[in-house]
């Protein structure tokens, strides 16, 4: 007698159980843009089509006016457009610089010598030193310390801190440098306090990248002797390549919140208590910005190497 034929037990399959974890980790921020960003995100344009008014004991009112806020801020408004334009050439000069040296930073320190431990911490330590709180807290020590800046000598005023930027300029011209490229080498000289600053939380990221690259391939390329530079062009960037847009991803959202536009936005509402042409500001750079993010990485990605 033949027995009966078992069945099949439902359930999902590697791939489903593989994807509902996904979710399942992902979950708790997709809560957190949904009702901390998007709902503001509208709450935002709904501003920026509108006049509103603050009235004591009530709340806000809403007058539709369409797009006069728009008009406002590019037209009307004196500096609106020319911060907003600036900003993003910042962004565009530092963003690379910060990629670049992220990148360099996190080759050296996954090398091993001695006192890695604290270099590591070292290049980190400004993400933590940024903060609001400690950066008073630094001004108002140094104000202390020093006895306000008119305890300070006028002959000692800005010494050892002048950067000659034409100087640098004509030494590589002499060298017969194209001036766009110096002038670009220059821009990097002295914005490398901002780019130190900035980098931190990127060289961490290249590190757990190159941390994970098997020590196998750097063995069978060295076997089939490789040179270090063909080694780092055919393996190095490939497997780190991923995290390239990780890395520009978070310095561009990461430069656009220090930008001199948002700033502007921000004082337009708590100075001249205009909500509506604010959420215009706001809504009008964001839009800019995710527009040059979405080329970026739409760039990036044609070079990018997935591994399986």
């Amino acid at each position: 007698m033949n027995a009966a034929p078992r069945k099949r037990r439902k359930g999902l399959t590697l791939r489903g159980r593989e994807i509902a974890s996904g979710y399942f980790f992902i979950f708790p921020w997709l809560v957190g843009i949904t009702f901390f960003f998007l709902l503001n995100v509208g709450r935002a344009a709904r501003f920026s089509v509108n006049r509103v008014h603050v009235i004591a004991g009530y709340g806000l009112t809403q007058d539709f006016i369409g797009l006069q806020n728009f008009y406002n801020i590019f037209r009307v408004h004196g500096t609106f457009m020319r911060e907003m334009f600036t900003s993003v050439g910042e962004m565009l000069i530092n963003v690379p610089l910060i990629i670049f040296f992220s990148l360099f930073m996190a080759i050296i320190l996954n090398r091993q010598f001695m006192g890695r431990g604290l270099v590591r911490a070292i290049f980190f330590l400004p993400v933590i030193m940024a903060s609001a709180a400690i950066a008073n807290t630094i001004e108002m020590s140094m104000g202390m310390i020093m006895g306000g800046s008119s305890s300070i000598p006028p002959d000692m005023e800005g010494a050892g801190g002048g950067f000659n930027a034409a100087a640098i300029i004509m030494l590589l011209g002499s060298l017969g440098m194209p001036p766009q490229i110096s002038g670009y080498i220059t821009t990097a000289i002295a914005n490398l306090h901002e780019v130190i600053r900035s980098s931190g939380v990127q060289i961490l990221i290249f590190l757990a990248a190159l941390q994970s690259i098997p020590s196998s391939m750097y063995e069978v390329a060295q076997i089939e002797g490789a040179t270090s530079y063909e080694t780092f062009w055919k393996i190095t960037i490939p497997m780190v390549s991923p995290l390239i847009i990780t890395n520009v991803v978070y310095t561009v959202i990461d430069t656009y919140a220090n930008a001199a536009v948002v700033e502007t936005a921000h004082l337009t509402y708590i100075r001249e208590m205009n909500i509506g042409a604010s959420a215009a500001m706001s809504i009008s750079s964001a839009l800019l910005v995710c527009l040059v993010l979405f080329s970026i990485c739409w760039a990036i990605s044609r070079f990018i190497f997935y591994r399986d």
